[in-house]
């Protein structure tokens, strides 16, 4: 098989491969096929330069690859989203009283961030909120959010 592929893989093949990789990225937006996909244009220049052989090509897609992955998971991928629920949201959410909430009642609130994928809730407080006033999560319970002055 190795003696198959060292004879009919060209660089140019490497090149198609890694734009295909990029295709793929450009529908699944993970930013992971975008790192296989430069790893192999990077092979296939560098088959065109220098004329390798496809063990030399293929171990130096992997350590491309295996480094723009951890890359991505060390650096790049954004370790401080939330993945609880439904949505990214953080206890720090800020939004706006639009009904009164009575002491232990229920009143509306609008964030300035969508929460669980809606940014007008139902919400109740353990203290009076006025109209117009900031307000934070202190918690997520059903369909109702616990909020407090900001």
């Amino acid at each position: 098989m190795i003696e198959l592929l060292s004879t009919d893989l060209l660089w140019w093949h490497w090149i198609a491969f890694g734009i295909f990789l990029v295709t793929i990225e450009i529908f699944i937006g993970t930013f992971m096929m975008l790192g296989l996909g430069v790893a192999a244009l990077l092979v296939g220049a560098t088959d065109m330069l220098f004329k390798t052989s496809i063990e030399v090509e293929l171990t130096l897609w992997i350590v491309l690859s295996l480094a723009s992955l951890y890359l991505w998971f060390k650096y790049l991928k954004n370790p401080n989203v939330e993945t609880s629920g439904q949505s990214n949201y953080a206890l720090e959410t800020l939004g706006v009283v639009t009904k009164e909430i009575p002491h232990n009642g229920r009143g509306e609130v609008k964030f300035d961030t969508p929460v669980l994928g809606n940014t007008t809730w139902f919400a109740t407080s353990k203290e009076t909120i006025n109209e117009g006033k900031r307000i934070q999560i202190v918690t997520v319970k059903g369909q109702l959010i616990e909020v407090k002055n900001a």
